[in-house]
């Protein structure tokens, strides 16, 4: 070959080794991050391998994360350090640390992403805040603090923005809040230490997961006033809400019975049931639509279930009491 030739042939080796690495990051399946509550860290797991590769640091005691309607950031609530850390979903690089947020325990932005709330679980009250990301400083702006005693846990928004939903954990009731006014709109009893909530596609029935029993509560929230449609049996110290992604179906794990109970929102039955060893507690659905990820609390692992075979495909050792667990790689959240 003519010695001319060779810096043709270098460039375009170099463009078809700069094309091939691209294609390898675009077909790269985004990390897998699993919350452990009392290490005050996120556990960041590769989904190829199914092995824990790295740990970031949060704040004291985070209980719970959430992936931005966008899908740009994980956020994470750490209670004890009164603040929020922001996550790149893709990278596993931290965005931001915001502090000042007193006491997030949960958190949810509307689907509109112009409100950020937070459930101050110690401090009973929620805090509803604007989201202004233009305003690189400070941009989450404190609108009101509205008390909720006693212990508010979870929370969820209707698909318009309107409504904000809390479950108040240590008084047995669920609140209602107006966001345009921030005003309560309800509240009422329901059934022993509610936990998470889930909102079906029709902003209609409104799914209560009961910790301190084995059910789940069913509350039709389209009028003035809450009215209880049904009782579900699940599993003991049902919990955690994740949708399947077919606005049909939604999962509960029972974190005291072991098991995860799939719940038809037509029916309002249970149709299926996974085993979910050592107190399951927050869930992820991959894209495949058939491998479930759950946290195993009281072991400190991630397992992967087969929701075909009904079978635990393998787990993975992460960090003390995980909890939240989030990937880019997941079925729709409805």
């Amino acid at each position: 070959m003519p010695s001319s030739s060779w810096p043709r042939l270098a460039a375009t080796l170099a463009l078809s080794a700069g094309a091939a690495i691209s294609a390898l990051a675009a077909d790269a399946k985004p990390p897998i991050f699993v919350l452990n509550s009392l290490d005050a860290d996120i556990s960041v797991v590769d989904p190829v391998t199914f092995k824990q590769v790295r740990r970031i640091p949060t704040g004291k005691e985070p209980h719970h994360l959430y992936l931005t309607p966008d899908e740009k950031s994980l956020v994470v609530a750490n209670a004890l350090g009164d603040s929020l850390t922001f996550v790149n979903p893709a990278t596993a690089e931290v965005q931001r640390v915001l502090r000042g947020i007193s006491d997030p325990y949960h958190l949810r932005f509307s689907p509109d992403m112009k409100w950020f709330v937070t459930a101050a679980n110690r401090l009973d009250h929620v805090a509803l805040y604007r989201w202004q990301p233009q305003n690189q400083a400070e941009p989450l702006q404190l609108v009101k603090r509205i008390p909720a005693p006693k212990t508010p846990s979870h929370l969820y928004i209707d698909s318009k923005s309107t409504t904000l939903y809390v479950s108040l954990q240590d008084s047995d009731e669920l609140l209602a809040i107006d966001l345009a006014t921030q005003a309560p709109r309800w509240k009422t009893p329901v059934g022993k230490m509610p936990a998470d909530i889930y909102l079906a596609p029709d902003d209609k029935h409104l799914l209560v997961g009961l910790t301190g029993g084995s059910e789940v509560e069913v509350y039709d929230v389209s009028g003035a006033a809450p009215k209880l449609v049904k009782r579900i049996a699940t599993g003991d110290g049902a919990h955690s809400f994740r949708a399947w992604g077919d606005k049909r179906h939604v999962l509960v794990s029972n974190r005291a019975g072991n098991s995860i109970s799939k719940i038809d929102l037509q029916s309002l039955s249970v149709v299926d049931r996974y085993p979910a060893p050592s107190g399951p507690d927050d869930m992820e659905l991959l894209g495949d639509g058939r491998t479930l990820l759950v946290t195993s609390r009281w072991a400190g692992k991630l397992t992967m279930i087969d929701t075909t075979t009904h079978k635990i495909v393998r787990q993975v050792k992460v960090g003390k009491s995980p909890h939240g667990v989030w990937t880019l790689d997941h079925m729709p959240r409805q």
